[in-house]
């Protein structure tokens, strides 16, 4: 009886359930729902149509912001930058230690040849001031002009922005990449991600035996290796490209201590990079422009969903009190633009944060009684195209107009896919008033293609025979 069951589930003698398409059109769009089992084994596996379970924990708030002027060791630190573009550059460190009733202070000046000038992509002339720590100037003639043509973040006119007043593609559960599994969410790894353009990279860790793994729902699921290995490969690209800032979501499935994250930050070396707030919580008008995270070296920007202490680890943001997401895991292509997480945060309160569109379609499909999220690749080129209804453009217009300003993150299952090679990065270009000109996608590492169709299924029954063999 249980081999029966087994070759059952495994998809000896399977029975293909029809998909069911209904339309209904308006006077402006077509919706079009695409509804019906996944794979019918005896009543054992289907889809299911009610919205994802959310993820919740505890939600931090603050009643008024908190300064950091000093590190744990007591140190402060203030930076100034001046030059001209091809004359002569001065770093000016100050790092007073304040110990006991004692204070002492120490000057450090350095000297280069040259300062790369990072004033965004428009004319500057004069003295032009990119934030209250970074200065550059150039003589001021009738003559003279300063153009920056070095990209932050791919684009000129990005290096005068600050970071909260960028739009940018998103990958979610950036690691997890195997050819063959229903748990990956993306065909390319992560050096391909960020040469493309990606510069939100988002995943789930699991702690296992003291070692923080990147795991999809569980590590028997989907296991990606430690986390410091991962950091070890973001950190050698962020060294190979100078002039980008790059931004990190750590889910917490476990929602363990922050501090069980810290030694593979530390040595993966990526945390050379690590971006430290001023203050706390970050409202959308205290972060610094591209320019300045470039210049200072502070070029990682790292958020983790749930149980994070800023008080003790304040590199380590907590994403919730500065982060207000679109409903997560979406199942439904309408993808309305609401606030559900932080849950209460008001309207007015919100426009404090910055925001994140989930944009990353899913089935929950059931098989004998373990419910999973698997993207919906079939309609990968519908939901990463740039415009029509489920699309990634669709959402972004609908986001801007609903909140007066464009999502921050734009967060995508495959975004090698779409209804053309680079289309998520073109929704990102209109969000920011620029044009994409990039070549998408990098293939050197060998693209994965999702898994479709009979082969989704086939897998699906392949897990559910593992899972019920636990209980026979």
């Amino acid at each position: 009886m249980r081999l029966l069951l087994l070759l059952s589930l495994l998809g000896v003698a399977p029975v293909w359930a029809k998909d069911k398409t209904t339309t209904s059109s308006s006077t402006t769009e077509t919706d079009a729902t695409t509804t019906g089992s996944l794979l019918t084994v005896e009543g054992t596996i289907s889809t299911v149509s009610a919205e994802a379970t959310v993820p919740t924990g505890d939600y931090l708030s603050y009643t008024s912001t908190i300064t950091l002027s000093t590190d744990s060791a007591g140190e402060v630190y203030t930076s100034v930058v001046t030059g001209n573009e091809t004359g002569t550059a001065t770093k000016t460190t100050t790092v007073t230690t304040t110990s006991g009733n004692s204070t002492e202070t120490t000057t450090q000046t350095t000297t280069s040849v040259s300062v790369t000038v990072l004033v965004g992509g428009q004319t500057a002339t004069g003295n032009s001031t990119a934030n209250a720590t970074s200065t550059t100037s150039a003589a001021a003639t009738s003559t003279s002009q300063v153009v920056n043509t070095q990209p932050c973040n791919g684009y000129p006119e990005f290096c005068a922005r600050q970071y909260s007043n960028i739009t940018m593609v998103t990958a979610h559960n950036s690691p997890f990449v195997r050819p063959g599994n229903i748990a990956s969410n993306q065909a390319l790894d992560v050096t391909s991600q960020l040469n493309d353009g990606i510069r939100m990279l988002q995943f789930q860790t699991h702690l296992v035996n003291g070692t923080m793994y990147l795991c999809h729902t569980s590590c028997e699921l989907l296991n990606m290796g430690p986390l410091e290995d991962y950091l070890t490969t973001v950190a050698k690209w962020m060294k190979k490209n100078p002039y980008d800032v790059v931004t990190i979501l750590v889910g917490n499935g476990d929602y363990v201590a922050p501090g069980n994250y810290t030694s593979a930050f530390q040595n993966s070396g990526i945390l050379d990079y690590v971006y430290t707030p001023s203050v706390i919580p970050m409202s959308v008008d205290d972060w610094p422009t591209l320019s300045s995270m470039i210049l200072n070296g502070n070029r990682l920007v790292v958020f983790m969903d749930y149980e994070a202490n800023q008080s003790k680890i304040p590199w380590l943001m907590d994403e919730f009190t500065q982060i207000w997401e679109t409903p997560f895991s979406p199942v439904n292509r309408d993808f309305p633009c609401t606030i559900q997480r932080p849950p209460g945060l008001s309207a007015n309160a919100s426009k404090s944060h910055m925001y994140m569109a989930n944009h990353n379609l899913n089935l929950e499909v059931s098989i004998a009684g373990l419910d999973m999220l698997i993207p919906n690749t079939a309609l990968l080129d519908v939901t990463n195209a740039v415009s029509g209804y489920g699309s990634l453009g669709r959402m972004a217009n609908n986001c801007s107009e609903k909140w007066n300003r464009p999502p921050n993150f734009l967060l995508v299952d495959y975004y090698n896919y779409g209804n053309f090679n680079g289309s998520v990065f073109e929704v990102a270009a209109k969000m920011n008033g620029v044009n994409y000109t990039a070549k998408c996608c990098d293939v050197t590492s060998g693209a994965s293609m999702p898994i479709t169709g009979r082969r989704t299924a086939v897998f699906m029954t392949f897990i559910a025979g593992l899972h019920l063999l636990s209980y026979l």
